[in-house]
């Protein structure tokens, strides 16, 4: 789960809009009793109509799309897995890093996506990337477009990434706004949606930073976005089961890391995010290595749960909960890759697990809304493993006391809610938003035809 004591910048927009739209307080006071962290919501509108599938999930993967866009100093790079790296750089910069006071000078290159015109008008923006960025290297990823009525966003930030951290601070970038719209830690939101505004195309840069006079460069093998317009909704209608299956999923808890680390948002109590992501990612049969795993005090049980805490966290945000950084820490691992983005329904999960892909989805209920939970919680990610033949939801629930306790089946009704809703009442009785689907899919770079198929029949390309 994440914790409320100190809410980002980005749920004191939530709660700046809600107060605007529904008098509502403030998100971080969801549930008495939770344990929480920088604070994860979202916030949409209704259109007069919603589209069948109100998400847009869009990726740049293959040697041509990486030929084409605009490059500065970047090159194409074939093979099974084609990328995007350095080729000769554009030119040098100065970097100062505001998380250590740092400044130090890289050379660069850069790629502009072309314009990708969304197929859902869309309140929200959340980007995903796969890449490589080995020791001296890091990239960052920026995002403009188009509002409906005609006018331009500005570049805006959506993460200084690297897969270690002996370079720079992993981070997003607060205080960004052009009166329109807004960036939420790794979210791009439209300020107001009420007023019809959306944003109806965009494009991604993306630029790649090494160490000067050195061969090394990061290596992007996908780079993308999931744009959507989810209606506001308190309750959404009821799926029908289709599918009993459990896949067979390693289960960690974060609670038995309560303290660990506290640099990294205050220890494993915190650290839903990146407890969920390592029990997907040793599914697919991929964990650190015992160098990797060193630094990691020896008492410490399950220390790649440790890892993913580490290099997942967003400095900025001052937590392990960035949805982009997760989905980018699970693809440098051999093979995989990693996506956010938003399923309609218990049917789309149903897809997925029936295609052997599990996935971890993003909720937020009180104690009371979801039996068997013995807590409430203003964000929290779960794994969900599979169905039983009632069409019960099974979930690897990491805030759980021990590994033993993680497997959790919770009722569908239940969980379908409070997965999918976008609002809901908080402990004191005002409104707040919910995730509205948000899930992170992990699979194999060359998935399998019925994988391919699932992920294709869910948005994923």
């Amino acid at each position: 789960m994440t914790r409320a004591e100190q809410p980002s910048r980005r749920s004191l927009l939530a709660v700046a809009v809600a107060a605007a739209t529904a008098g509502a307080a403030s998100p971080a006071a969801a549930a008495a009793g939770s344990t929480a962290g920088p604070v994860r919501t979202t916030r949409t509108a209704a259109p007069s109509k919603a589209p069948s599938r109100p998400v847009d999930n869009h990726a740049w993967t293959s040697y041509t799309d990486w030929r084409g866009g605009t490059a500065a100093g970047t090159r194409a790079v074939p093979g099974v897995r084609p990328g995007l790296a350095i080729g000769t750089p554009e030119g040098r910069t100065d970097y100062k890093d505001p998380h250590t006071g740092t400044t130090a000078t890289w050379e660069y290159a850069r790629w502009t996506s072309p314009v990708h015109r969304l197929a859902v008008p869309s309140t929200e923006v959340i980007p995903s990337w796969n890449a490589r960025t080995p020791a001296g290297t890091w990239l960052q990823v920026e995002l403009s477009g188009t509002y409906s009525d005609g006018t331009a966003a500005p570049w805006y930030v959506m993460g200084r990434w690297a897969a270690g951290d002996q370079d720079i601070r992993r981070t997003s970038v607060d205080d960004q706004s052009d009166g329109k719209s807004s960036i939420w830690t790794d979210t791009f939101s439209i300020d107001d949606a009420a007023s019809g505004l959306r944003l109806v195309s965009y494009r991604l840069r993306l630029t790649l930073y090494r160490k000067p006079g050195t061969a090394a460069t990061p290596t992007v093998w996908r780079l993308g976005a999931m744009g959507s317009d989810v209606p506001d909704r308190f309750t959404v209608p009821a799926s029908t089961p289709a599918l009993a299956r459990e896949l067979t999923v390693p289960r960690y808890s974060q609670e038995i890391h309560a303290g660990q680390y506290p640099e990294y948002d205050n220890g494993g109590e915190a650290w839903c995010s990146p407890t969920s992501s390592q029990m997907i990612i040793e599914y697919w049969g991929r964990k650190p290595t015992a160098a990797q795993l060193a630094w990691v005090k020896p008492e410490y049980a399950d220390p790649q749960v440790c890892h993913a805490a580490r290099f997942t966290f967003d400095h900025q945000y001052n937590g392990c909960g960035n949805w982009p950084f997760n989905a980018a820490y699970a693809a440098t691992y051999k093979d995989l890759q990693g996506v956010v983005t938003r399923l309609g329904s218990l049917a789309d999960l149903e897809t997925l697990i029936a295609a052997g892909i599990p996935a971890i989805t993003s909720q937020s209920f009180l104690k009371t809304e979801l039996t068997g939970a013995g807590y409430g919680t203003a964000g929290h990610l779960m794994t969900v493993i599979g169905f039983t033949a009632d069409g019960d939801v099974i979930a690897n629930d990491p805030a759980s006391p021990d590994n033993n306790a993680v497997r959790r089946v919770y009722k569908r009704r239940e969980w379908e809610n409070i997965w999918l809703r976008t609002k809901r009442y908080n402990a004191s009785g005002a409104v707040v938003s919910g995730t509205g689907g948000v899930c992170y899919v992990y699979f194999p770079a060359r998935p399998t035809a019925a994988q391919r198929t699932a992920l294709a029949a869910v948005g994923i390309h």
